[in-house]
């Protein structure tokens, strides 16, 4: 996983997952299943993580002065030293017609898609946290989140928005 810390994480959360809900098991059962488990919250892991970097990719792109870096463009809104903090009124006018065009499709999509969207990546609760807020699966979770970042990358497509 390239990063020690994640993999701790994952693997922490794998054995948790084992120990709640199959620790009723035979003992013979139990590597299996493990090995299992810890592949699938390694998948999760990676989606989740490609998911988030595509929409914090094109988000942060919509910020004015903001080169591409590995920072979180909600965490500051000074900008960095040296960097171009006026933006013409143009640039302006565009990013502001882009960001309502977002609101707009958001609030398009059918209430779960936009309920699980926004609770993953606006809220950044992770895929369990999700489906406790909802009251629904793990799966539902990541089909709607799934379904609504489709929805929203067509959309921006088809109006001619490259970010």
């Amino acid at each position: 996983m390239r990063d020690d810390a994640a993999a701790l994480d994952v693997v922490q959360d794998a054995m948790l997952r084992l120990a709640e809900k199959y620790g009723a098991r035979p003992a013979d059962e139990l590597p299996l299943l493990f090995q299992r488990i810890l592949q699938n919250a390694i998948r999760d892991f990676f989606r989740r993580q490609k998911v988030r970097s595509t929409w914090t990719t094109l988000f942060s792109a919509l910020l004015p002065g903001r080169d591409d870096d590995d920072t979180d463009p909600l965490d500051s809104l000074a900008s960095a030293p040296g960097a171009r903090t006026v933006e013409s009124p143009a640039e302006a006018t565009e990013r502001a017609q882009v960001l309502d065009f977002i609101e707009q499709e958001v609030s398009r999509l059918p209430a779960r898609q936009r309920e699980a969207f926004l609770l993953r990546y606006w809220e950044e609760l992770d895929v369990a946290e999700t489906a406790l807020v909802m009251g629904c699966s793990e799966g539902s979770v990541k089909t709607h989140c799934s379904r609504a970042a489709h929805t929203l990358a067509a959309a921006l497509k088809a109006r001619g928005i490259e970010l």
